[in-house]
């Protein structure tokens, strides 16, 4: 038995083409430890934010900073990442957010820390994060030495271990806040966003001929991605479709605590709990999308997975039981893993390599920016009505939005081969 296991998972690693670049192996250490580190700090936060003032809408609120700064400057970070080095851009772009973190944790650690600075270093963050995640996704290639035949294989492993990170982050978040206290768990992140530093800095990354001198503008460049998007039919349903689904998911993140702590009556740990039961789900979306799925095939599953989202949530919302609540989180973090990936995958099926960083950025937007959105409008209405009020209603914009879109048809079809999802 250990040695069929063995085989299996020997024979997996050997199928994943992209890991035969060093480079991309660098960066897989790297960024298995920044995520991880991420989702440690994004629980630590909210769970802070609560404690300090106890304001669902304040909650809210920090969900909003974080996010804002992506759905306004994402589509010009999209024009730089078509421009800039992007290896330099990104060792840079690490530096900057792991000296956030250092704040925040000193911050926290030395008891000085109020729900003011958390919101100017959310906002902080979210500038950074404005940058660094078109420029991380228009990377890829160069990791893989521009073979794009390795392209899908590489974006499907940074998403397997996204989801991972989903799986391990908030537990170990959950132990520290406990254990420690949130002031560790920035440090924490601090110190995997220095790991990821070090990962870039060991990369050899081929130098391509200079791009040809452009005159255009940052915003006429914007302009000209945006009449691309437009041209697509596919393309504009898959992203409305997307900022629709982020906007009402964001609610789970930023409702959770309150969940955690009224409604199940259960402590961080619980709030661990409730984001790992997410990252169980989302894992095992990616263990079906591991497998090739033709183009209409993935098209069904964005339908499909948007209605089970809404449904996931609504009944979330009711559930008073532990058990209930980290079944109906678990299908919601499925259904939204897939989504997302499949959504990823399609556009990047459909993209010209030279508007690619450009219609990421605008991915970029649909899926981080609209966050902010809904974590401002849940936190609101949880402050109006209550967390599972807040919660059933997103959960019903998110299942309306998928009824309206999932019968649009789509012209402009690529070919029809197998690929692995984003």
């Amino acid at each position: 038995m250990l040695k069929k296991i063995t085989d299996s998972v020997r024979k997996y690693f050997l199928e994943q083409k992209a890991l035969t670049h060093k480079n991309y192996r660098l960066f897989m250490v790297g960024q298995s430890f920044s995520l991880i580190g991420t989702w440690i700090q994004r629980m630590a936060m909210i769970w802070l934010s609560y404690q300090l003032t106890g304001s669902a809408f304040l909650l809210g609120l920090v969900g909003f900073c974080e996010q804002i700064p992506i759905f306004i400057l994402a589509p010009f970070a999209g024009v730089y990442a078509d421009k800039w080095d992007k290896h330099k851009a990104l060792c840079r772009i690490e530096a900057f957010a792991m000296i956030q973190a250092l704040i925040l944790g000193i911050l926290t650690l030395t008891g000085t820390v109020n729900i003011y600075h958390i919101i100017v270093l959310s906002l902080c963050l979210g500038c950074i994060n404005a940058f660094e995640v078109p420029m991380r996704q228009s990377f890829v290639v160069d990791m893989v030495d521009r073979e794009k035949e390795v392209l899908p294989n590489a974006i499907a492993l940074n998403s397997t271990v996204f989801n991972l990170s989903r799986l391990i982050g908030p537990s170990i978040a959950g132990i520290l806040i406990s254990s420690v206290g949130e002031g560790w768990c920035f440090m924490a992140n601090a110190l995997s966003y220095a790991i990821v530093l070090v990962s870039l800095l060991l990369m050899n990354i081929k130098k391509l001929p200079p791009v040809a001198a452009t005159s255009a503008k940052v915003l006429t460049r914007l302009k000209e991605g945006i009449q691309y998007i437009k041209r697509k039919q596919i393309m504009r349903t898959l992203l409305l479709l997307l900022a629709i689904v982020s906007f009402s998911n964001a609610s789970l993140r930023t409702l959770a605590p309150i969940f955690a702590q009224d409604v199940l009556h259960g402590d961080a740990n619980t709030l661990g709990f409730l984001m790992s039961a997410s990252g169980v789900g989302a894992i095992c979306g990616a263990l079906f999308l591991t497998k090739s799925k033709t183009t209409p095939l993935l098209q069904k599953i964005v339908s499909m997975t948007g209605i089970l989202l809404g449904t996931g949530m609504i009944l979330f919302a009711i559930s008073k039981s532990l058990i209930l609540s980290l079944i109906f989180i678990g299908i919601a973090g499925l259904a939204q893993m897939m989504h997302t990936a499949c959504t990823n995958t399609l556009l990047q099926l459909h993209v010209a390599d030279d508007k690619r960083g450009r219609v990421m950025s605008f991915y970029t937007v649909c899926l981080q920016g609209t966050m902010p959105f809904g974590s401002l409008v849940a936190g609101a209405i949880a402050g109006a009505l209550s967390g599972p009020w807040a919660m059933a209603i997103m959960g019903l914009i998110c299942l309306a939005a998928t009824l309206i879109f999932r019968h649009e048809k789509h012209p402009e079809q690529p070919e029809d081969r197998q690929l692995s999802p984003a």
